[in-house]
């Protein structure tokens, strides 16, 4: 009986299409990085300048549909039984959610992105590096890393987690696409599918090898160690290990283990740094920054620049959703893995507030650090970001006492965000590629690890991770369509299964006086 699951996991047209695909686009990049990166970026240029707009209404849109969801008659639906419980507990959930959703992003940009915007200002007529520029650049790292971004991941997780814990479903993205009629478009549903994997295998490689780059980066600015690809293979190959270990052992054990500790990690950080820096200044500048989130959330949702032709926009809104668009599949695949017994109340608050709401937090207290050390101590902190935004952090932590140990602790966070997001991964494209099956074989995990450590390492080799990392952001116009096709196909299994427990209970008086 294990053979033959084993056999099944890797022996499907979704695995074996989606690793030939996979491997043809790792050779193209190991061969002609120059090449795979110039024709990403005329595809990826050209959707994003032409379908940008539709970026930012359909993010825009799935927000407000998540929210009607969570607050209608809709949220007290479990997803599951009724009265099942919540398989995990509430913290490890969170934990799990945060690690998978954000990944090694917000160590990397929580410096790096509000000096960045304080450098080169968002909206036109704000001078640079002014006290203005901090405020905006505040207002829109809030507002990149906020619920817009979770809202994505939320319809995917969310349809998911219903159609397979409510009505036994496989929990597959082409599935949902025809929930309603699940014998249909089954051609459709695998072409689906093996999109997913391949926006996933290629958006966790990408994300690995620039979270290598950024250790690497770290450990040369802290202890002199040599930056280049043989040291950065080496800590491909030590990642490789770290996170086949943490999957293997499953989800109870190796990835909530992992991403407890993160969470326990990230939490004393803030706190940290929190008293240790300019306290007042990071509690002003946030309460102040939420106010600025909520005055200016429907102007920034839908804001693009037709009129004057600037790129701000393109360069970072459009591209982070096209970004979480695409890692859609992978992320929402896992939070509806771990989201069993959760009302869509609870999933959709879960999900979409309090990620976000720690993220602001440390945006607010690492980046706002920055900030006050540019406007008030004469650093130069926003220079050190435009040369090399890897080292970023570690030229903050510069400034502070215990440096050293506060670096070896940063590069431990770094590398568990890491392994959280590969191991979930990996358990991800095992349930992918395996039709569906919750606990995937530990042999095709094992097979999409090596692959993806094998495409990082290749990529790091040949300078290809730009280019694979642009072509992994074209599927997100097709998985924009898919998204709101789910989003229809949710919203009306949701209302027919209303209508049939109305006509239940209105049966039962009947049923009774007969």
């Amino acid at each position: 009986m294990k053979k033959n699951r084993e056999r099944a996991s890797y022996n499907n047209p979704v695995f074996k299409i989606s690793a030939i695909i996979v491997g043809l686009f790792t050779i193209w990049g190991a061969f002609s990085p120059d090449s795979l990166a110039k024709n990403a970026s005329i595809v990826f240029n050209f959707t994003s300048k032409s379908f940008g707009w539709l970026y930012l209404l359909s993010v825009a849109l799935f927000v407000f549909f998540c929210l009607y969801l969570a607050f209608s008659k809709y949220g007290n639906i479990k997803l599951g039984r009724d009265g099942e419980k919540a398989e995990y507990s509430l913290f490890a959930w969170i934990s799990m959610l945060f690690s998978a959703g954000f990944g090694v992003g917000i160590v990397f940009w929580g410096v790096a992105e509000p000096l960045s915007h304080f450098s080169s200002p968002p909206l036109p007529g704000v001078e640079p590096q002014s006290a203005e520029a901090a405020r905006v650049a505040m207002r829109y790292s809030f507002f990149n890393w906020g619920i817009h971004q979770w809202s994505v991941f939320a319809i995917v997780g969310l349809a998911l987690a219903y159609y397979q814990y409510r009505h036994k479903r496989k929990v597959l993205v082409g599935e949902v696409l025809s929930a309603n009629h699940p014998e249909k478009r089954k051609k459709l549903k695998s072409a689906v599918n093996i999109l997913a994997v391949i926006a996933t295998v290629t958006g966790i490689a990408t994300s690995m090898g620039m979270g290598v780059l950024q250790i690497n980066g770290g450990l040369n600015y802290v202890f002199s160690v040599p930056n280049n690809p043989w040291v950065q293979i080496g800590i491909v190959g030590i990642m490789l290990a770290l996170y086949l270990v943490s999957a293997t052992t499953g989800i109870d054990k190796g990835i909530k283990i992992l991403s407890n500790t993160n969470m326990i990690l990230v939490l004393a950080l803030m706190v940290f740094f929190l008293f240790r820096g300019p306290t007042v200044f990071i509690f002003e500048s946030f309460v102040l920054a939420i106010g600025d989130y909520i005055q200016h959330f429907m102007e920034m949702s839908f804001y693009l620049t037709p009129y004057t032709g600037e790129t701000w926009v393109q360069d970072w809104t459009v591209f982070y959703w096209a970004w979480v668009i695409a890692w859609s599949p992978f992320v929402g695949s896992f939070v509806a893995r771990i989201s069993k017994g959760r009302t869509i109340r609870e999933f959709v608050i879960g999900v979409m507030v309090v990620p976000p709401a720690i993220g602001f937090v440390w945006m607010a207290i690492f980046g706002g650090t920055g900030l006050y050390m540019d406007l008030f101590q004469g650093t130069a902190i926003s220079q050190a970001v435009s040369q090399d935004v890897t080292t970023a952090i570690f030229v903050l932590l510069k400034e502070f006492p215990l440096y050293t140990l506060l670096s070896v602790l940063m590069l431990v966070l770094i590398v568990i965000f890491l392994v959280t997001s590969a191991d979930s991964a990996v358990f991800v494209l095992g349930m992918m590629t395996s039709d569906g099956d919750l606990n995937p074989s530990n042999m095709v995990k094992v097979i999409w690890g090596v692959l993806m450590a094998g495409i990082t390492a290749v990529l790091i080799a040949s300078s290809g991770l730009k280019g694979l990392q642009t072509a992994s952001l074209v599927s997100a116009l097709p998985f924009t369509i898919i998204l709101g096709i789910i989003s229809i196909s949710l919203y009306k299994s949701l209302s027919r299964e209303r209508k049939e427990a109305k006509g239940q209970a209105k049966s039962v008086p009947l049923q009774k006086a007969q």
